[in-house]
C-alpha cells in the first residue's frame, strides 16, 4: 500500500471541497489484543459488505469522499492491513465518519486469523 498515493487520490476526489482529510493506517502488530504473541495474520474481506458501508459513509453529513484499501491474505508483522480515508468539510463530521466506517469495517467486513 502506498499511503502517499492513497492521500493524493482522496484529495483529488474531494476536488477542493474538503477542509480535512483523515487517514487510518492499520498495521499488523506482534501481539493480539490479549497480549499473546502474533507472527502473522490471515485476512478475509467481504467486498460486497464493504461497498455498502462505503455508500452509507458517503451519505453522512459533511462527507465529501471515502477511500478504502484492505490487504487480503497472509500478512506479517509490520505489514499494512488497511488504509481508510475520509475527506470531509469540518473536523467533527470527518472524525465521526472515520470512526463510523472503521468500526463497521472491523466488525462486518474483515475476518482475521492470528498465528503465534
Amino acid at each position: 500500500m502506498d499511503i502517499e498515493a492513497f492521500r493524493k487520490r482522496l484529495k483529488e476526489k474531494a476536488n477542493g471541497k474538503a477542509g480535512m482529510i483523515l487517514i487510518h493506517n492499520g498495521i499488523v502488530r506482534a501481539s493480539s489484543r490479549d497480549g499473546s504473541p502474533c507472527s502473522r495474520i490471515d485476512v478475509k474481506v467481504d467486498y460486497e459488505r464493504l461497498e455498502e458501508i462505503i455508500d452509507a459513509t458517503k451519505k453522512m453529513p459533511g462527507v465529501i469522499a471515502v477511500e478504502v484499501e484492505i490487504a487480503e491474505g497472509i500478512l506479517n508483522v509490520g505489514d499494512d492491513v488497511m488504509l481508510l480515508g475520509i475527506a470531509g468539510d469540518f473536523r467533527e463530521n470527518t472524525i465521526s465518519a472515520l470512526s463510523y466506517a472503521l468500526d463497521r469495517i472491523k466488525k462486518e467486513v474483515t475476518r482475521k486469523k492470528e498465528f503465534s
